[in-house]
């Protein structure tokens, strides 16, 4: 059936087989259709799903189920309920969404791991830091928090506005009065469509300090707020080891991330030997993971510095970690751990929320706590306003009341004797309908000496209370003072759970990977790397590398030699430069591992060159257009499987493209080289200075040759005393004394290779 088109009103009027009438079809294109749904789709994921409002700091899901639980009357005080009923008078009333997706929000909204101020006390299995599931909603029950009270407060005084549900048979609050800053107290996360959001947890009891301050000096800046805000403050605890300038930053604009660690101590065990205990595991992660990827690390020989890890939690967190020898400083074990496991993790910060407006955007520090404020003084001023409605319909009735004491004989007289004493009533007395009915209905006990005393005494005192808010009202000061003094009652309801649970600290200092090869045996290896990407270690030095075996239809690319120690480094035809530990290579026994599910190599780029990194090296990086550079070796490290990118190569899979050469300038035990040859697909050589190439840590270089047509083929790097040697298929080295003869500048077009020189127009084979 054709969208967006309402069905007829009446059936009968369809002609019988017309099919539903041709004029219920529209025509229209596909793209602008498509286009219109969609953006009502994502514009419904945004604002009614994914992401929080900045003034409650909820999404519809949670705040739908706070308000309902008021609803059932499930107070702090109260009995708990199960949370069956709880999420059915969700689904029912406000939430027409599956049953599980509002039990999960239920869920994590009592998660004390997941919540610095939980919303929600559950009762039975919600679930654990293991990252167990909790248990069915018709096994657990729930009632509601301090912390939640605190964000419902005053929703029956007309604090906010309220929008029907979505069958429209009630109506649910369009955000709550929130009496303390919730967004940024609990935090919160969501994927929309197009955008995210990701807002850790703070400490409440901060986060009003620096709202008080913002009320004291409006122009604060963030810097200044964060003296009261020092960072998150996660329900997990952890250490917080972000550089100060970069938590900066994150709040001034609302983007970032913060690096959380572990709390671990160490504990002696007698005779020299130790064990290191983890207390607090970092936000989001759950431990029976955590134990479980250490466990991996140790079986991989990722981890060299740890021996075992044992989970010896209870109701606390604690994690055993044993080093492989009493020799290694607990210091720099935990350095080699935090990088290679989830001991350590980045929380990402996106402060992307819906303003008062429901409009998105990203909000800093500031921002976000003055738009609170300001929803906080509108809360105010609209139980303000409500109560000076109760207070003047008070005082109208004791006005009324007032004048039938004053009164009483006659209004006696009027309600004994007349047929219709309230119209009487109202026309003696000059009374409205309301003050008759209120002095019809009183009693006759009320009558004595002493009530009237009574309702001039409260008399006196709401019209003092309306005169106090009438003068509140018309001054901001005084509006604003008021939120000071709610906050800071606030404050103090929360005052037990506002000790905060993560602290500060700055990373050590420590070269955990000198450590990690201070450990590992120094022996020599010979690294074998077929044609196919199949790599091994095999100890020692490889004589007469034609006694190796490779699979069928596999052969020999690259023979190595190297030491365990070494860290080996591998450069791609697309210009990156991979590195592997040796120690860490598959040994020889068998044929290896398929390289490619060590680094992320794609199967149509090929291998240039492979070798151990030596400290001090220098090598020139050369490309098929002819294009290159000197690169210091350290520049060549890379940390991820994703290599490094170096030398700006272009495509390999596109002709003439890609990397060509990786030359070593310095080899330990030989003479620097001061000369290079180029080598194009033309046949042209051409000789000059390396001082004309610059030293780079990356790019794309210099030109090193012309070419009418064609590439660079090949280069080598020479000392002018020893002259150009070349090497051909038969393995015989010629030494050229005549080089001079091809010697020019950089860039130039060169002449013709010499008689003689290989017809490979290669330096040396391949």
């Amino acid at each position: 059936m054709p969208l967006d088109v309402p069905p007829p009103e009446d059936n009968d009027s369809v002609p019988p087989g017309s099919g539903g009438g041709g004029d219920r079809i529209i025509d229209e294109p596909i793209a602008e259709a498509l286009s219109r749904r969609y953006l009502a789709y994502a514009l419904s994921v945004i604002t009614d799903r994914a992401l929080p409002d900045v003034r409650d700091g909820l999404k519809p899901v949670q705040r739908r189920v706070l308000y309902a639980m008021r609803e059932m009357r499930l107070n702090p005080d109260a009995a708990a309920r199960k949370c069956a009923k709880v999420v059915g008078e969700v689904m029912g009333g406000y939430h027409p969404h599956g049953d599980q997706s509002i039990y999960d929000t239920l869920v994590r909204m009592a998660q004390q791991f997941a919540q610095r101020y939980p919303q929600v006390d559950g009762q039975g299995n919600f679930g654990n830091i293991d990252g167990d599931n909790a248990a069915a909603m018709r096994y657990t029950e729930a009632k509601l928090t301090v912390a939640a009270t605190l964000l419902l407060d005053g929703i029956e005084e007309n604090a906010v506005d309220f929008k029907p549900t979505y069958d429209g048979s009630d109506d649910e609050p369009v955000v709550l009065p929130a009496g303390f800053p919730n967004l940024l107290a609990n935090g919160s996360t969501g994927i929309a469509v197009g955008m995210a959001t990701s807002i850790p947890p703070h400490n409440a009891g901060e986060l009003i300090d620096a709202c008080l301050l913002l009320l004291d000096r409006p122009d604060a800046s963030t810097e200044a707020l964060m003296a009261h805000v020092q960072g998150p403050d996660f329900p997990t605890g952890g250490v917080i080891v972000e550089p100060r300038g970069s938590l900066i930053n994150t709040y001034e604009t609302g983007r970032g991330g913060v690096r959380v660690r572990a709390r671990w101590t160490k504990e002696d065990l007698g005779k020299g030997t130790y064990q290191i205990v983890v207390t607090e595991i970092p936000y989001q992660v759950k431990k029976a993971e955590l134990i479980e990827g250490l466990a991996e690390l140790i079986d991989g020989k990722k981890a060299p510095l740890l021996g075992d890890v044992r989970d010896e939690s209870a109701e606390d967190v604690r994690i055993v970690l044993e080093p492989k020898s009493r020799n290694v400083e607990p210091e720099v074990l935990m350095e080699s751990l935090f990088r290679l496991s989830a001991l350590e993790t980045r929380f990402s910060v996106n402060l992307n929320v819906l303003d008062a407006r429901g409009t998105p955007g990203v909000m800093g520090l500031k921002q976000a706590l003055l738009a609170f404020l300001d929803h906080r003084r509108e809360v105010l001023v609209r139980r303000a306003r409500h109560r000076l409605e109760k207070i003047e319909a008070r005082l109208h009735i004791l006005d009324g009341l007032m004048i039938a004491y004053l009164n009483l004989d006659e209004v006696i007289r009027i309600v004994r004797y007349e047929d219709k004493p309230k119209d009487k009533l109202i026309e003696t007395f000059a009374l409205t309908e309301i003050q008759a009915d209120a002095i019809l209905n009183t009693r006759l006990r009320q009558l004595a000496r002493l009530e009237e005393m009574e309702i001039r005494r409260e008399h006196a005192e709401l019209a003092e209370e309306r005169d106090g808010i009438v003068a509140m009202l018309a001054s901001d000061k005084a509006q604003w003072k008021l939120v000071a003094t709610g906050l800071k009652n606030v404050k103090a309801q929360l005052a037990d759970l506002n000790v905060r649970r993560s602290t500060f600290a700055e990373a050590p200092a420590i070269d955990a990977d000198a450590a990690i090869e201070a450990m590992i045996v120094r022996e020599p290896i010979t690294i074998i790397l077929s044609e196919r990407g199949w790599i091994r270690a095999a100890k020692g030095r490889v004589d007469d590398p034609s006694e190796l075996k490779f699979k069928e239809g596999d052969k020999l690319q690259f023979l190595v030699p190297a030491e365990t120690t070494d860290k080996l480094l591998i450069f791609a035809s697309d210009g990156r430069f991979f590195t592997l530990g040796c120690d860490k290579l598959p040994g020889a026994r068998g044929h290896g591992e398929p390289l490619r599910l060590m680094i992320d190599l794609d199967d149509k780029v090929g291998l240039i060159d492979v070798f151990p990194h030596k400290p001090g090296m220098k090598r020139v990086l050369a490309s098929k257009q002819g294009y290159g550079f000197i690169l210091p070796e350290e520049e060549a490290i890379a940390f991820r499987r994703a290599g490094k990118q170096v030398l700006n190569a272009g495509d390999p899979a596109k002709k003439g493209e890609g990397a060509a050469v990786c030359l070593p300038l310095n080899p330990p035990g030989s003479a620097h080289a001061d000369h290079l040859a180029v080598m194009g697909d033309n046949g042209k050589l051409l000789v000059f200075p390396v001082d004309e190439l610059p030293e780079m840590p990356r790019g794309k270089g210099v030109k090193l040759q012309s070419y009418r047509e064609g590439g660079l083929k090949d280069a080598a790097a020479f000392n002018a005393v020893d002259g150009m040697t070349t090497v051909d298929a038969s393995g015989r080295t010629r030494t050229w004394p005549e080089w001079r003869e091809w010697l020019g500048r950089r860039a130039g077009a060169g002449k013709l290779a010499p008689k003689g020189f290989p017809q490979s127009k290669r330096f040396r084979p391949r």
